[in-house]
This record gives C-alpha cells, structure tokens and sequence, in this order.
C-alpha cells in the first residue's frame, strides 16, 4: 500500500484523530477545512464572502505544500450550514476552480465546528503541472 499521511505547518494541526491529508498513489484526498485563520487557526469571522476563500486557501495551501495544484481537483464536496448562501458560494468558488472544474457536491448541513458556515474537502490528481 502507497498510503503516507500529509501534514504542514503552514496551517495550524488538527486537533483531532485524522490528518491534513493523505497521498495514495497519485491521489491526495484532503480533509475538510474550515475558514481557519492559516496562523493562528482561530474561525475567520464574517459571512461566506469571508469564509469560503478560508477554506479554499486552505485546500490550497495543503495542495501545493504536498506537491498537488487546484487544478488537479477530481471531487470536492462543499457543506454549507444556509443553502441561502449557495450562490454567493458558487461566485467565489469559480475565482478557484474556472478552469476545467472538478466534480462537485454541496449539500447543507445541520452544524460544522466553531460554528462555520462552511467546510469544504478535496480529492486531487497530479496534473503533470505541480
């Protein structure tokens, strides 16, 4: 088995039994990332407009900091606690994902930690462009 677990100190540790991340094979299947403050890992406070590009910055940062790209995205699943904000959302994660976009899930949840309105997770292919 090709699994290695994916941690990097660019963004806080979690604090819980998982990972950042885990590369299989060629594959890296990143957890879901709330809108963390990347120092000091507190919520970012605000509405989507606030919270969405957190999380997207963080599936970023984990991305590029393990060797992947965005632009290898094969699945992200979204989870929003107010479908209200499902426009807005789609705005902002087109600034991330305009070209070629992954497939996509969102899908409202009752309640995410600390209260986000937001946490979104990521399955990512290499591209050959890392």
């Amino acid at each position: 088995m090709n699994k290695k677990v994916f941690c990097t100190d660019k963004i806080p540790q979690p604090n819980g039994p998982y990972s950042q991340a885990v590369i299989y094979n060629e594959t890296l299947y990143i957890s879901g990332q709330l809108p963390l403050d990347p120092i000091t890992g507190d919520l970012v406070q605000g509405g989507i407009e606030e919270q969405a590009p957190a999380s997207l910055n963080r599936l970023k940062i984990i991305a590029e900091e393990a060797g992947f790209s965005l632009k290898g995205a094969l699945k992200i699943t979204c989870y929003l606690t107010d479908m209200n904000d499902f426009k807005r959302f789609n705005e902002i994660y087109a600034l991330y994902f305009n070209d070629a976009p992954p497939a996509r899930t969102a899908i409202q949840v009752g309640k995410l930690p600390l209260g986000a309105k937001i946490e979104i997770d990521a399955i990512i292919g290499r591209t050959g462009q890392e």
